[in-house]
């Protein structure tokens, strides 16, 4: 076959390549809702005692959010490097990478934040 036309085995990888980002987008937004709780968390409950109880409880949220985020692209990395594209322009694994950076990030300032920021009373 020419490289005009693609045979099925070639379409067959591109879907799999497509199917693997969209698995990374879905781990992606679960690591993020990770975040929203541990922050929700911290929010909701400031008057609870003793203060660390739900600081903790969000700092739990928050590294289990950058986990998450960790697992997910090193197995899209991995999915990727096994696969070549033919028709579909991929995601770089570079992307990838800085997505998880910026999540991973986030989420630690979010950790440092809770716990050096003072909490005060409802009112």
């Amino acid at each position: 076959m020419s490289d005009e036309h693609p045979n099925r085995e070639d379409l067959a990888e591109d879907r799999t390549i497509l199917a693997n980002e969209r698995t990374f987008a879905s781990w992606m937004r679960t690591s993020l809702g990770c975040v929203a709780i541990g922050v929700g968390f911290q929010g909701l409950f400031p008057a609870m005692q003793p203060a660390w109880v739900p600081r903790a409880i969000a700092t739990g949220f928050l590294l289990v959010a950058v986990l998450v985020i960790v697992l997910a692209e090193r197995r899209a990395a991995a999915v990727l490097s096994r696969l070549s594209s033919h028709v579909v322009v991929t995601a770089r694994t570079m992307n990838l990478r800085l997505f998880t950076l910026l999540i991973t990030l986030g989420a630690l300032a979010l950790t440092a934040a809770i716990w050096i920021v003072p909490i005060r009373a409802a009112p």
